[in-house]
């Protein structure tokens, strides 16, 4: 029998091996190995902060590695290389003692079969346990260079250099640093209170140690436990959620539309899991209005159709398919667009070393095809919400830019979102930047790095302006 302790490392170096060598999800992979390996509590919890942490900080492990072995880290074996990196995370950011955590590294050495290299594990995590993190950051990444940053907080050069010219664009030169250290430190987990179904106060009452957002009006914060425990989970009158994916929801409906429509037609084009979608879905059946939720995968669909099983019959038409070619009209219109998902790096571990420079330039475009076709589908008069998990300019205001720039884009106003977005949260305009966009960020609002921008067709003559 395993003893607990190196069960849970062996959990954990399972995970980084899915997630390596299979393409796994951390987050999907996690629960189902645990289950696998009976542990639950404390020994559950430590497995899944060393995994979760480690993968984080790979890739400043890797430079201490190599620095502590003197050898290339990228030419050692893939299992001999999740070993050190888990013993890494142990000695340098983990209430381990540095003996304890040697020990145990050369234990899971031994126990995924490679004894031949114990003695190597031994001598590394040794090593790096004679320094503090932050003595190996200053030795393994000098300067403040992409490439430097990059490896002293554990992004990709082209990630840091993306993220610097977004904070520049928004005014906010001198915070790479925090954000890029926002992004390793884990999430809170963030309830949802969908409108009408269930109220926040309620919520609370029902989650014990639960605090409210500070920004979302319908958003609570777990200290801890299983969000699958609280039976309006369960039932689908709240949800897990981000509370800045919950701010630009609501601040989607927040503007007027000048459609002059008896019963408005909404539509959510990339509706998958779900999330924004119940939102919309609750304040179209508090308005009258229906909704029209596109999803282009069949199990993204599956995701949306729980996430709105408690909203009342006949105001959601699910529809699996490609939201470039729904057509119809509509006075209000959320494109939530794929994206890069670089605003959410705390959240998916993995992300950061999957991600590519040539999947930003496929997504951008997809992005632009997107826009045309949700502009095209307004109503004289309706709103278009285009959103993004990703900062990076490209995304976010240079996807508006060629929008506009494009036959689509003739005669649509770019509204202020500021205003939308300080009525949903109880702030000034003026605390969201210059507008007329705004990009929320994970070191500042202590959300995922949501961007919303909100535009209007022209208006039918003879309805208010």
């Amino acid at each position: 029998m395993t003893r607990p302790g190196l069960a849970a490392r062996i959990a954990a170096y399972r995970c980084l091996e899915a997630v390596d060598a299979q393409g796994a999800f951390a987050n999907l992979a996690m629960p189902a190995i645990l289950r696998e390996a009976g542990l639950a509590g404390r020994e559950a919890s430590f497995a899944t902060e060393l995994a979760y942490g480690t993968i984080r900080l790979q890739g400043l492990y890797d430079a201490i590695i190599g620095a502590a072995s003197g050898r290339d880290p990228a030419r050692l074996e893939g299992a001999v290389r999740r070993v050190l990196r888990l013993g890494a995370h142990q000695v340098l950011s983990m209430r381990v003692p540095s003996h304890a955590a040697v020990s145990e590294t050369v234990a899971l050495m031994r126990e995924i079969g490679r004894p031949g290299v114990a003695g190597l594990a031994n001598a590394v995590a040794r090593r790096i346990s004679e320094a503090e993190l932050e003595e190996w950051r200053d030795r393994v990444a000098q300067g403040d260079s992409d490439a430097a940053l990059g490896v002293r907080y554990s992004h990709p050069a082209w990630i840091v250099a993306r993220l610097r010219q977004a904070l520049e664009a928004d005014g906010r030169a001198g915070e790479l640093g925090a954000l890029l250290a926002s992004h390793n430190e884990p999430a809170s987990v963030t309830l949802v209170a969908r409108p009408r179904l269930v109220s926040r106060d309620a919520l609370l009452s029902a989650v014990r140690g639960a605090e409210p957002t500070i920004l979302s009006p319908i958003g609570v914060i777990m200290s801890g436990g299983d969000p699958g425990g609280v039976a309006a989970v369960r039932d689908g009158r709240a949800g897990v959620q981000d509370e800045g994916s919950q701010v630009v929801a609501l601040a989607a409906c927040e503007v007027p539309t000048l459609t002059g429509a008896r019963v408005e037609a909404w539509h959510d084009m990339c509706a998958g899991p779900g999330g924004k979608a119940a939102i919309l879905a609750c304040l179209a059946a508090s308005r009258g209005a229906t909704l029209d939720a596109t999803e282009l995968h069949a199990h993204r669909s599956a995701l949306v159709e729980q996430a709105l099983r408690a909203v009342p019959d006949g105001t959601v038409t699910l529809r699996t398919g490609d939201a470039r070619d729904a057509g119809g009209s509509y006075d209000r219109v959320l494109l939530d667009a794929p994206c890069t998902g670089l605003g959410a790096l705390r959240r998916r571990p993995e992300a950061r070393w999957r991600r590519t420079e040539a999947d930003l330039t496929e997504l951008v475009h997809l992005q632009g095809e997107l826009l045309a076709a949700g502009l095209r589908s307004l109503a004289p008069g309706g709103v278009l919400a285009y959103v993004t998990c990703s900062p990076v300019v490209a995304e976010t205001r240079g996807a508006i830019k060629r929008a506009l720039a494009a036959p689509e884009g003739a005669g649509i106003e770019v509204l202020d979102a500021r205003a939308a977005v300080a009525a949903v949260t109880g702030t000034s305009p003026e605390e969201w930047g210059s507008g007329p966009y705004v990009q929320m960020w994970t070191h500042a609002h202590g959300t995922d790095s949501m961007f919303l921008a909100l535009l209007r067709s022209p208006g039918k003559p003879g309805v208010a302006q």
